[in-house]
């Protein structure tokens, strides 16, 4: 109401514009109405950023864009930790713009809408995964396909506003805002904590499955049991296929099948490799750390497909030879649209599946990406959002 009245007080055309932060907002209400200023009001939260590739995550207060009539703000309750988000952090791909708040696995509670909202209201619990605009106006856009938006989609964080207004920040941090298009209904029948990778890793592995019809009697291999491996066996299990893993470790043979696998391939045992040559219909590999993709092409059927959603560091060499022999495919998916990612969320509620996480306080998100880059979690981290 105060925001109404202080607005309204200050509407002048002759007069310029300034900006303020809420911290200055209220100490400047009376002087508005004695100037008669017209202010725009700038919405600042808390949150952790990066100032630099160098520097780890600290405290910082960043200021959102303008609420707009079709916004929904949200206060976040939990955001998971995507190895995206140490990638950015530290300029790994060469395109961090700082600062930089990451975050882009977010569940919270509806704070307020615009006056032009329709699909939800305060009080709502509602995510935010990776996406947060797009051009609306290109072929994928309108298939539902923002990931690949012609025109450039907006990203979560590291994003460039469409009204020019500046940087995306992410979920680690108190506040978020988007266009109520871009955000997503989310079920009161799990825990939250757990639900929020599911906005990141559940879409990343839902949509390559999803495409390439995976199902009953599909031989399915999952390469790599970390973050998005193990939602890709969750979700490939209870899709009906026979599921694998594959992976360098024989200590995650245990859980692999506590996760839904069926069987468990050592990638370093020659001898298990060459059971499965020539054995698959799909390979979902989630791997980032560089690794031959020739010797799971090897293990693909006669018009198998192999799907990348991790990124290693380096390109990869593979001989046409390798795909001509066989027909086979090896192909890319990046995570999925928002029509695609609400249909994810919908299907993890009605079959009970959630992330494997760990739970941690903002102040740790340092410790946490050093522990990732060892592989010293099971399976993601999320960040209790109270704690900042």
């Amino acid at each position: 109401m105060a925001r109404r009245v202080f607005v309204a007080a200050c509407k002048r055309r002759d007069v310029p514009f300034i900006r303020i932060n809420y911290n200055q907002y209220y100490n400047l209400l009376g002087l508005c109405l004695l100037t008669f200023k017209q202010l725009i009001i700038m919405p600042s939260t808390k949150a952790y950023a990066a100032q630099s590739a160098s520097t780890p995550l600290e405290s910082w207060i960043i200021e959102r864009r303008d609420p707009k009539p079709h916004d929904v703000q949200i206060q976040i309750l939990y955001c998971g930790v995507c190895h995206s988000d140490l990638h950015f952090a530290r300029n790994d791909w060469g395109m961090s713009v700082y600062p930089i708040v990451p975050g882009h696995e977010i569940v919270g509670r509806v704070t307020a809408v615009g006056a032009h909202v329709k699909k939800f209201k305060a009080g709502d619990l509602a995510g935010i995964g990776c996406l947060v605009d797009s051009c609306r106006e290109c072929d994928n856009c309108k298939e539902g396909l923002e990931q690949y938006c012609s025109g450039g989609a907006v990203f979560t964080y590291n994003g460039n506003e469409k009204d020019g207004s500046g940087n995306t920040y992410g979920g680690y941090s108190k506040s978020i805002l988007a266009h109520e298009d871009f955000v997503l209904r989310i079920s009161d029948k799990q825990p939250l904590e757990a639900i929020a990778p599911l906005l990141c890793a559940g879409i990343t592995t839902y949509s390559p499955l999803r495409h390439w019809k995976v199902g009953k009697g599909t031989r399915v291999a999952v390469l790599g049991l970390g973050g998005l491996g193990h939602m890709a066996v969750k979700l490939a299990a209870s899709m009906g296929a026979e599921v694998t893993m594959l992976s360098h470790s024989a200590w995650k043979k245990a859980d692999a099948h506590r996760l839904g696998a069926h069987n468990f391939v050592l990638t370093s045992d020659e001898e298990q490799v060459k059971t499965v040559a020539g054995y698959f219909d799909f390979i979902l590999d989630t791997v980032s750390a560089a690794h031959d993709y020739n010797l799971y092409l090897a293990m693909l059927r006669t018009n198998g497909v192999m799907v990348c959603v991790g990124v290693p560091p380096a390109p990869a060499e593979i001989p046409a030879f390798n795909l001509i022999f066989g027909r086979k495919s090896f192909a890319g998916s990046l995570i999925g649209g928002v029509p695609e990612t609400q249909e994810m969320l919908d299907y993890c509620a009605e079959h009970n599946i959630v992330s494997d996480i760990e739970l941690i306080a903002m102040k740790d998100i340092n410790e946490a990406y050093e522990r990732m880059l060892k592989g010293n979690v099971k399976y993601r981290f999320v960040i209790d959002m109270a704690t900042l």
